[in-house]
């Protein structure tokens, strides 16, 4: 069994939209099983008959972007809600991560290399050792269709989980 080496960072709170807020909207490539286009945060909520449920994640080879993404597939959380991630790797990487974790059909990643979004809803984060490159802490935020917050969960350490138990509770 492989054995990671890693420390625990302690990231600290984060000034991100809380429950009964509106999350801020976005324009990104919204990547599927089969193509991107550019879409916005608003027009999914408001095409969605369930909630949206929004994963922010580090970049997609990271192991707790796999951890992440095996339990929504395990959880089949596309059954109660719309499931969008957001994270800093490509479209080439999201439609890879979407084939290997078996969520194809049952997800969507938005695109955001530059990590704009994480720094709209104030939860990015430096990546360790690596000077100039930043991604979006751990995060999810429940959002109904007009983006008003049901639920957030934001990570206050790196790696971080959210409480999927919770997640589901509040699906």
């Amino acid at each position: 069994m492989a054995e990671f080496d890693f420390d625990v960072v302690e990231l600290g709170p984060a000034d991100h939209p809380e429950e009964g807020e509106q999350a801020p909207d976005f324009t990104r490539p919204l990547v599927n099983d089969e193509y991107w286009a550019d879409t916005s945060l608003s027009a999914v909520c408001a095409e969605s008959d369930d909630p949206v449920l929004v994963l922010f994640h580090p970049m997609d080879g990271a192991f707790p972007a796999t951890y992440l993404w095996n339990e929504v597939r395990d959880r089949a959380w596309h059954e109660d809600a719309t499931v969008v991630g957001v994270s800093i790797s490509t479209p080439y990487a999201h439609k890879d991560l979407l084939e290997e974790r078996g969520v194809a059909g049952q997800a969507r990643l938005f695109s955001d290399p530059k990590n704009g979004v994480a720094e709209a809803y104030g939860i990015d984060m430096d990546v360790d050792g690596m000077e100039g490159l930043a991604e979006p802490r751990p995060a999810v935020f429940l959002l109904d269709s007009d983006r008003t917050v049901e639920y957030a969960w934001v990570g206050e350490e790196w790696p971080a989980f959210p409480d999927y138990d919770a997640v589901e509770a509040q699906l």
